[in-house]
């Protein structure tokens, strides 16, 4: 299995001096979530707009240095969107960006890649338990040919500090 999208190589690039020393464990992280998102599709229809999604949707932990990342991750991509004339995109890709985390299926405006999404990263997060009708082989074949490289502990180390400091909102991305 081939990690590589030009799209996504570019935006990360972009980014590497934010990510520094995480930027294999997020690259590798984008590329299992983009491609859990292509496996579910079925298509190639939605590709770019996965990639974009992927790349974006948890970067504001690096730009902001924050936990509560949801809309500075969209800022970002919504800044990328209009750099490459795809304003048409924005609504779609941060409602992609904005649900990923949304413990209930998402329902409203274009339903479908923003569900797809959603279900992409949760697959990942929770290291295939959660597989939402994904054939494990596939996922097991995803997470195989593409590290995790400290990813999850990284996600817990980060979970514990925004605990320690905000108790009583320690998961500010979730969404019911």
């Amino acid at each position: 299995m081939i990690a590589f999208n030009s799209t996504i190589e570019a935006i990360l690039l972009k980014h590497k001096e934010f990510l520094a020393g995480n930027y294999d464990m997020y690259r590798n992280h984008v590329y299992r979530v983009f491609m859990f998102c292509q496996l579910q599709d079925g298509s190639n229809n939605n590709s770019e707009k996965y990639a974009i999604a992927s790349a974006y949707h948890d970067i504001g932990i690096w730009t902001d240095h924050t936990f509560d990342y949801l809309n500075p991750s969209i800022k970002n991509a919504e800044e990328y969107l209009y750099s490459i004339d795809r304003i048409d995109w924005i609504q779609e890709i941060s409602l992609m960006i904005e649900m990923h985390h949304k413990l209930s299926a998402y329902k409203s405006d274009n339903p479908h890649t923003i569900e797809i999404f959603r279900k992409a990263d949760w697959i990942d997060v929770s290291l295939g338990l959660l597989n939402y009708g994904l054939n494990r082989s596939e996922i097991y074949a995803v997470r195989n040919s593409i590290s995790n490289e400290g990813f999850h502990k990284f996600l817990l180390g980060l979970l514990i500090k925004n605990f320690a400091k905000h108790p009583f909102k320690p998961f500010p991305v979730f969404k019911l």
